[in-house]
């Protein structure tokens, strides 16, 4: 295959004939094998056969679990938990939209309260160290919105909080924005973001597809809101009086001072646009850019009802209407507010919660990479249902991406149940991976074919300019935007990263693609080197964090035909057994985005233990054995009804910091409460506790040939 043709088979790791998933055996879990040569670690035939069943069984259950778990349709779908505020702005937002009467106000309300950690605060992530004052902010707001006295010992608390960590002078201006709509933050010490930015040509230096496709769905949004300073005042009894000590008189309000160049030109900017948008009683353009921004928004409503597939543009977007004029008995608003029922809203026993995004291509075509791994014949009814599904998952009409990518024809995969508008590398790379696996059980190979023709050209054509890969856009790279006074939430770019880009190039290598007969591989390959860590590690941008993107990257990397003997492949080879814990798992906390001191430490959990023996298992090397069977049989000793527990967080939302990266984090930023507190958006993906571990287990077979039952 050439760069440009495509991909018409693929070699099938492994040959099964029977259409029947294996039963599930009782076995008597056996000690971890002794490590005993470099081409055996088993000392014994009897042990070998014992570890080997073992090892059956285990993935047998994990096959059967995820039989029970596929919806009719073919996908899979895990929860995905973030922190609280996403619930509290809905809370908020019922009350600036008027809305008394949804049936899942309380359950909310009570996931909140439910994720109140013991010192008062609200967190980002499962165990941090650190509460986070915009989480906590926004939680104590809902709640006094829901009707707690300020005076209940849980509210007292969390208010103590809040005060103990410098009060609201240190929230984000998200934060700000809410509150300015409730009467409790004044507009006018609220960042400025013109609607007329969407007038802005693409040639200029900044515009609005300067921008991650994520954060140009919320901005103009925000445009709206923002345009003409729109309050619901709290009733007296719900204000938040006590959070200002001092008096509202005496607070500062003040954004943090910018401290480079371009920082202070554009808090100067600011001034003047808050004049313009306060004084001014001449704005020309000022009408037809809202109603250019509110076109924006209303071409982009994807069928369920949502925008960009995510909460916070979505929930910006039908305030933004709102206060635009649009009636909520509007189509447009009514299908945006019936989209947070099922399958966003999630019910637990704590409560319901709000999913921020929804991921069942993600997952699905995950799962078929784990089952391939595992040997699961591609002719049975679970692996069609889902080949089917990720068939139709591919999106064919045109999209944001375009800006960027002018005259490209569609044919990526998206995130979500509906998200055409922004289809995503990642996914499309992960699908095309799948398909190939599979195609040569699929029930119409021609079909899977056109498929591949499109998603390979698709990825070509979002390669950005250094040879790698970015999530959703081509050389989003404009670091400019960063300086910009609202861009203080954490992620406004979306730059290539090496995780990425070992998906994409893991799909290639699947179609036959390798570094001696594909120049962009090659380039690809190149640019991951760059990024090696000294220790030898990767940083993982969309997963937690260095584990993730150095078990992705290794894997990758064999795919095209590096030589996994060399130095630096080695290294991080090494790096991985080096923070490898006691109990034979690994595990890295998401405190690592602030502190890279802390890499590879954090409680063990399955997704990251199925990274890092993905990673070892890539090098083909037995020497790394003793390792790689420790991992293993932690994952056997901790399965438990077909499948793992995980609590922690090993995945990102809006990830980076600013610029997309490792950037520095400046002090007496409006963020800087402390290196343990993570200020991303942290994920909690469900599955992860279940496919990684299937791929690394399923990998294990072949690495020590061992027989593997029919599945």
């Amino acid at each position: 295959m050439t760069d440009n043709n495509m991909p018409t088979t693929t070699e099938k790791v492994f040959s099964c004939n029977s259409n029947n998933l294996g039963q599930p055996q009782e076995v008597i879990l056996p000690q971890p094998p002794a490590f005993q040569t470099q081409d055996d670690p088993f000392a014994s035939e009897q042990e070998r056969n014992a570890w080997t069943a073992s090892l059956n069984a285990t993935i047998d259950s994990a096959v059967n679990w995820l039989k029970k778990e596929q919806t009719e349709r073919g996908y899979w779908a895990g929860f995905l938990k973030t922190n609280s505020a996403i619930e509290a702005e809905w809370i908020i937002a019922m009350y600036f939209l008027g809305i008394t009467d949804d049936p899942k106000y309380d359950d909310v309300v009570r996931s909140i309260l439910s994720e109140q950690r013991p010192d008062g605060s609200w967190s980002v992530y499962y165990d941090s160290q650190l509460g986070d004052i915009n989480a906590t902010v926004e939680s104590y707001t809902a709640l006094r919105i829901a009707g707690h006295s300020p005076e209940a010992p849980h509210m007292r608390q969390a208010r103590e909080w809040i005060l103990s960590k410098g009060g609201l002078k240190h929230i984000r201006v998200f934060t700000r924005f809410w509150l300015a709509l409730l009467g409790e933050w004044p507009w006018e010490a609220c960042p400025n973001l013109p609607p007329e930015i969407v007038l802005l040509p693409n040639w200029f230096p900044i515009n609005l597809y300067k921008f991650a496709s994520w954060g140009r769905a919320t901005i103009v949004s925000l445009c709206l809101i923002s345009a003409d300073h729109p309050v619901k005042k709290l009733p007296a009894d719900k204000r938040l009086d006590e959070l200002f000590p001092q008096g509202r008189e005496k607070m500062d309000y003040s954004l943090p001072k910018a401290t480079t160049p371009w920082g202070k030109f554009f808090a100067a900017a600011d001034k003047l646009l808050g004049l313009y948008t306060t004084k001014s009683p001449f704005k020309p353009l000022r009408k037809m850019a809202l109603k250019l921004c509110e076109q924006w928004i209303i071409e982009r409503q994807e069928n369920d009802g949502c925008w960009a597939g995510i909460q916070p543009p979505w929930i910006y977007a039908l305030v933004g209407l709102y206060t635009q004029g649009y009636s909520l008995k509007h189509p447009v608003m009514k299908a945006g507010l019936q989209a947070f029922n099922e399958p966003w809203a999630f019910k637990t026993e704590q409560g319901t919660y709000l999913q921020c995004c929804t991921s069942p291509v993600w997952d699905t075509v995950l799962s078929l990479v784990a089952l391939s791994d595992c040997g699961a014949d591609g002719r049975q009814e679970m692996i069609q249902k889902a080949l089917r599904y990720t068939l139709d998952e591919q999106i064919l009409s045109r999209g944001d991406w375009q800006v960027n990518s002018p005259g490209v024809e569609p044919g990526g995969w998206a995130f979500e149940y509906e998200n055409d508008c922004y289809p995503d590398v990642d996914d499309a790379a992960v699908a095309l991976t799948a398909l190939m696996r599979y195609r040569d059980q699929a029930a119409n190979t021609v079909e899977v074919d056109i498929a591949l023709k499109r998603g390979f050209l698709w990825l070509k054509a979002l390669r950005s300019s250094n040879g790698a890969w970015g999530a959703f856009d081509k050389d989003n790279t404009c670091d400019l935007v960063c300086q910009i006074p609202f861009c203080d939430f954490g992620e406004v770019l979306d730059p290539p990263s090496a995780d990425v880009t070992a998906h994409v190039i893991e799909a290639y290598g699947t179609a036959g693609q390798k570094i001696h007969n594909n120049m962009m591989v090659r380039k690809a390959v190149e640019y991951l080197r760059s990024e090696q860590e000294a220790d030898g590690s990767w940083f993982g941008r969309w997963g937690v964090n260095y584990i993730y993107g150095t078990g992705l990257i290794l894997p990758a990397l064999n795919a095209v035909g590096v030589d996994m003997q060399s130095p630096w492949v080695k290294k991080a080879a090494d790096w991985l057994v080096s923070v490898q814990h006691e109990d034979g798992g690994w595990g890295e906390s998401c405190a690592t985005y602030m502190n890279p001191g802390l890499k590879g430490q954090g409680k063990t959990t399955p997704s990251q233990t199925g990274w890092a023996l993905m990673g070892l298992l890539a090098l083909e090397d037995h020497h790394y054995d003793q390792a790689i069977l420790r991992g293993l049989n932690w994952l056997i000793a901790n399965q438990q009804d077909g499948t793992w527990e995980q609590k922690e967080y090993t995945g990102t939302g809006f990830p980076g910091y600013g610029a997309g990266a490792r950037t520095e984090i400046k002090s007496g930023s409006v963020l800087d409460q402390g290196q343990e507190l993570s200020r991303g958006f942290m994920l909690s993906y469900a599955m992860y506790r279940h496919y990684f571990p299937m791929m690394a287990l399923g990998r294990a077979l072949k690495h020590f040939s061992l027989p593997s039952r029919q599945r």
